[in-house]
């Protein structure tokens, strides 16, 4: 029997995912790691990117965060993240448009605070994008 790991990905608005899987893989703050059954305890930050959960058959699952904690147990995942979407649900167009607006918003550059939040922004659709285009790769 194939060892497995409970996860839970949820947004501030609702749980994304819950359910078993032999594999995660996420993005943190200092690159991506690979999580399976037993890992030691952790708990770090995550950038915005692409959650990838494996399940025993080796089908995996995307999702996309815009940042957030990553806790891990021995045998449980919880990514807790503002905004969290399966990537089924991503959009190519809004994520473009959000790129565009944010730089817009750096180039005027009004204030200190606009600007640190066109920078946020412009983070959370550039990897938007970059999933998407992974994902085109795939064939997905």
């Amino acid at each position: 029997m194939t060892m497995t790991l409970h996860v839970d990905i949820v947004s501030a608005e609702e749980e994304i995912f819950s359910g078993t899987a032999t594999m995660v893989f996420a993005p943190a703050e200092m690159g991506e790691v690979g999580i399976t059954p037993r890992h030691a305890p952790l708990l770090t930050r995550l950038k915005a990117g692409e959650v990838r959960v494996q399940d025993s058959s080796g089908e995996e699952q995307s999702f996309y965060v815009s940042g957030g904690l990553l806790e891990v147990q021995p045998h449980v995942v919880t990514v807790l993240s503002d905004t969290a979407m399966r990537a089924d649900d991503l959009d190519e167009a809004m994520a473009l448009e959000a790129k565009e607006r944010a730089e817009r918003s750096i180039a005027d550059r009004q204030s200190d605070f606009e600007y640190a939040k066109a920078q946020a922004e412009l983070a959370q659709a550039a990897a938007q994008l970059r999933m998407l285009q992974k994902l085109r790769k795939k064939g997905r």
